[in-house]
């Protein structure tokens, strides 16, 4: 069993059990769910191929908590509804894994950025979803993870440049801890 699957095994808290087997994934149309309605998300284990698992509902925090929760993220473009997906497998960042190159090491070593942790959240995400074309971070997609950050689930990295300039980011949902 994988990682994703044994988290998931232990955590359907806001939908219902299902007897499908955790590496069997199957085509079907995806659930749809609405706005205000329950907080309630079919069982990831049922997302297609693609991991598309749900349409519609809202981005509020009690949602997103429970979709976070059990491996399930929105995506979606501008005048679509939001679109559920729980992908298998999930990429994850491990720190463990994380390799430095000389050069980026010796950039750093010489003072030139400056990195903090959630100093400006929502800045990182307008950066990352400021382009022309191709975009999911919408206004109100960013109005929901402030949100989460203000509640302390979801975090920012940001680099700062000599002028005090963004010079990048990155940003994600903590939920519970990785096992």
């Amino acid at each position: 069993m994988g990682r994703q699957d044994r988290r998931l095994s232990r955590s359907r808290s806001c939908w219902p059990g299902s007897t499908l087997p955790a590496t069997r994934r199957i085509r079907r149309r995806p659930v749809p769910l609405l706005p205000g309605g329950p907080i309630a998300f079919p069982d990831p284990n049922a997302a297609d191929d693609e991991g598309l698992l749900a349409i519609g509902g809202d981005l509020s925090l009690a949602r997103l908590l429970c979709a976070y929760d059990n491996g399930i993220f929105p995506w979606y473009d501008q005048g679509m509804p939001p679109l559920w997906w729980s992908p298998n497998p999930r990429a994850v960042l491990e720190l463990e894994g994380l390799h430095v190159s000389r050069s980026l090491s010796r950039l750093l070593r010489q003072g030139r950025f400056t990195v903090t942790f959630n100093r400006d959240f929502e800045q990182v995400m307008r950066a990352a979803g400021d382009r022309d074309v191709g975009t999911w971070i919408l206004p109100e997609m960013i109005d929901a993870y402030v949100a989460l950050h203000r509640e302390g689930h979801a975090h920012s990295f940001e680099v700062w440049d000599e002028g005090g300039e963004l010079a990048g980011g990155l940003y994600g949902v903590q939920r519970g801890a990785l096992v």
